[in-house]
């Protein structure tokens, strides 16, 4: 149980203050409601963009991890295809510094060629080197558009293309953090050895007079239904063949997703998981697989990954996976299989609770979605997934009309054959 207050300033921004006063540290998270989904097609890839430009200082403050590395702070960001959330962990007695520079930039943010271009480039070698010239890399940039035909996550957080960022204007930047950089769009989370009363006064100290904005009003698309199966084979200079399975599955908010979670949990956490018990260990037909769910909030992925051996084929290797996957659905799981991974997924979440910055992150997220308090019933969610469940989820999900087959086909490999 994570125990919280929460109050709101009057320009909307909400915080969440969790005291843990067993440790001498402080974090200092912010969550922007603002993600890849918030893109428009021709101009993707700006909000992790606008991650590293809110490095890139403000202001009164040029330079901002000088003054944090002063108080002994860190500090780090990461942005998805729903948020961006940025962080500072500090010693509490320095509390005051994290929130002069959060909302220096949040207030007046340097807006400076320079920054842009500096920025711009880091973006785009990142794109290169993580998704074009690595093995695998470009994968989500092939799978999400195979599977998603309507909604923004048919692209990537880095976007769909190198263009869109190599292309981005100043007059975009600025009107991308005015409209979604603002108070009544951010959740903080102040967490550790702090106390309630200061942070409220040190958060309408430096966060009160800072405009609003305007409310952010969100058209996006809904995924229609998928009706028939979808494939592509891509072949590519990478040591071994692979395969990728992705099926529509529930959204964050649904109840269902519970179950759609644990069952890539029984399909592939640990090596008593049933894929990789009879895939990997007992036939020898796989070097590696994972089944894993992309956990967005509109309509999510699950997603079943693997490198066959040489001596099995792409086409056969997609077979042993359905028999896997069949067996889910025909099957009902004994209780004793259903428990353990119930267990596992309660150990993780307990041992998230150890560490203030995890508090703050799993805090701010679910705020975002609904409420934070929900963070609290997450272990109950899961407890109450029953077989039936299982199995019927197992079967709305795992359909072939349902399902967006990518092969991965290794030139090494066709050059031996």
């Amino acid at each position: 149980m994570v125990n919280f207050s929460r109050f709101k300033l009057d320009n909307g921004l909400t915080v969440l203050v969790h005291e843990d006063h067993t440790t001498a540290m402080a974090v200092v998270n912010i969550l922007y409601k603002v993600g890849a989904r918030d893109e428009s097609p021709d101009k993707t890839g700006f909000a992790h963009l606008f991650e590293h430009l809110m490095f890139g200082g403000s202001v009164n403050i040029p330079n901002y991890d000088a003054p944090l590395q002063a108080v002994g702070g860190e500090n780090n960001a990461f942005t998805t295809n729903d948020i961006t959330n940025y962080y500072i962990t500090l010693p509490a007695n320095n509390l005051e510094t994290a929130f002069w520079l959060e909302s220096d930039r949040m207030l007046s943010l340097a807006f400076s060629n320079q920054s842009l271009e500096v920025q711009r480039q880091v973006v785009c070698e990142e794109f290169k080197q993580r998704y074009l010239n690595q093995p695998y890399g470009d994968v989500w940039l092939k799978l999400r558009p195979l599977a998603y035909k309507v909604h923004p996550y048919r692209w990537a957080t880095i976007g769909k293309e190198l263009k869109h960022i190599e292309e981005a204007t100043m007059e975009d930047v600025k009107a991308f953090f005015k409209k979604y950089y603002t108070p009544q769009n951010a959740v903080m989370v102040v967490a550790g050895a702090v106390q309630l009363d200061e942070v409220k006064q040190l958060v309408q100290k430096w966060f009160g007079d800072i405009p609003s904005g305007e409310p952010v009003v969100r058209d996006i698309p809904k995924e229609p239904q998928q009706v028939e199966a979808r494939f592509e084979r891509v072949k590519a200079d990478v040591p071994v063949d692979a395969i990728y399975i992705a099926f529509h599955g529930p959204e964050r908010m649904e109840a269902d997703y519970y179950a759609a979670d644990l069952i890539t949990d029984i399909l592939s956490r640990g090596a008593s998981s049933r894929l990789y018990r009879a895939l990997v260990k007992e036939h020898q037909l796989f070097s590696e697989i994972n089944a894993y769910m992309m956990g967005c909030i509109d309509s999510n992925l699950v997603v079943v990954e693997g490198k066959p051996l040489p001596h099995l084929s792409l086409e056969e290797a997609e077979q042993h996976i359905w028999q896997q996957l069949d067996r889910l659905k025909e099957e009902r799981i004994e209780e004793q299989e259903l428990q353990k991974v119930k267990n596992k997924v309660e150990s993780t979440m307990l041992f998230s609770e150890l560490s203030i910055l995890d508090k703050a992150m799993n805090l701010a997220f679910f705020e975002m979605l609904s409420k934070a308090e929900d963070y609290n019933r997450e272990v109950e969610k899961y407890s109450a997934v029953s077989s039936e469940d299982i199995l019927r989820v197992a079967n709305a999900v795992f359909r072939k009309e349902n399902s967006s087959t990518l092969y991965y086909q290794s030139n090494a490999k066709e050059h031996v054959e």
